[in-house]
């Protein structure tokens, strides 16, 4: 079967690992008709806009798509394509599994972990406005809908993968409108899962306990901005941005993505790290019933690491393309 899907490289380092990983999956064997398209600063040069129509369609069509990074300005320039992307399509899940790689010293030896992060709403909304010069107002947004759909996919994933605790994580106890709606909303879906255990933590008091005993925790769900921060935490503890995968899921699309930015001092070099994206390219493997080509690939990689094969930023010495030709010539051994 082939499959079609679209491909957005990305700006900085994202081309240079999207063609790291195009070659290890057509080595394993998946037929894939790519859709390639721009985003972002490379978009913006060329058409104009940072999320052309046509690339939104064709995700539209397609279902499916694999995501290098994209430029988002500081302080200025166009909005974030990641935002504009989870609200034009409506992926509500930002999907985070946060595991150790076989082979890589870290900190901690004993992390398994996933992140379920609201992608849709809370102060990412975008909506901001000065009150008078020098004051600002942004409008944190909560709603039950949101809230409860979010909960009911952190419970469903626990379900179908053997979980066996979801953890809200919440300032209600300062936010008690905002996160208190969020922290309601997640107990009346935990009551219907009497299997999976919940309970819940305060934000600031997680972001301790994941420093100090990461292995308590199991499958985590999130507001927004507190997600996007803890899922950043929780890739220092197994290595880095450069080693865990990200999904953004919706009802009927999934965008899968390097989670890292574009390192546009390194772009060109050939020493940019391709596993981020690799491990997002295996859960859109799974996502669209490759299962099999996705246990090699990852059985593949974990050699290539334990062998202490690595990019730069990893404590090796090898190159992007390097990286790719080692991986793919232990899926043909």
């Amino acid at each position: 079967m082939t499959h079609e899907i679209t491909l957005i490289p990305g700006d900085g380092i994202g081309p240079e690992i999207t063609e790291a990983v195009v070659r290890i999956l057509d080595a394993a064997g998946v037929s894939i008709n790519w859709d390639r398209h721009d985003a972002g600063q490379l978009a913006v040069e060329r058409t104009g806009q940072p999320l052309p129509e046509a690339l939104l369609d064709s995700i539209r069509e397609r279902k499916v798509a694999l995501k290098g990074p994209v430029t988002t300005p500081v302080g200025r320039g166009f909005t974030s394509v990641n935002v504009g992307l989870r609200k034009a399509l409506d992926l509500f899940v930002n999907l985070r599994p946060v595991a150790n790689l076989p082979g890589l010293d870290t900190r901690f030896d004993n992390v398994d972990l996933v992140i379920v992060r609201e992608n849709t709403e809370d102060l990412y909304s975008g909506l901001e406005h000065v009150v008078v010069p020098g004051v600002v107002e942004s409008l944190k947004i909560t709603t039950a809908q949101a809230a409860t759909r979010i909960a009911e996919f952190a419970f469903e994933y626990a379900r179908r993968h053997g979980r066996r605790r979801v953890t809200a994580v919440h300032k209600a106890n300062i936010m008690k409108l905002g996160d208190g709606l969020f922290l309601e909303s997640f107990r009346t879906v935990a009551a219907r899962y009497p299997d999976i255990q919940s309970d819940d933590r305060i934000i600031d008091a997680a972001c301790m306990q994941l420093v100090m005993r990461p292995e308590q925790f199991d499958v985590l769900v999130l507001p927004n901005l507190y997600g996007d921060i803890v899922s950043d935490l929780c890739a220092g503890l197994v290595g880095g941005l450069g080693v865990v995968p990200g999904a953004n899921l919706g009802t009927t699309t999934a965008v899968f993505e390097a989670v890292h930015g574009t390192a546009p001092d390194i772009a060109g070099r050939d020493i940019a790290n391709p596993t981020a994206l690799l491990l997002s390219a295996l859960l859109m493997l799974r996502h669209i019933g490759e299962d099999a080509a996705a246990d090699r690939i990852r059985q593949a990689l974990e050699a290539t690491v334990r062998a202490g094969v690595r990019t730069r930023d990893l404590g090796g010495t090898v190159g992007t393309r390097a990286f790719a030709d080692e991986i793919i010539s232990r899926l043909a051994a």
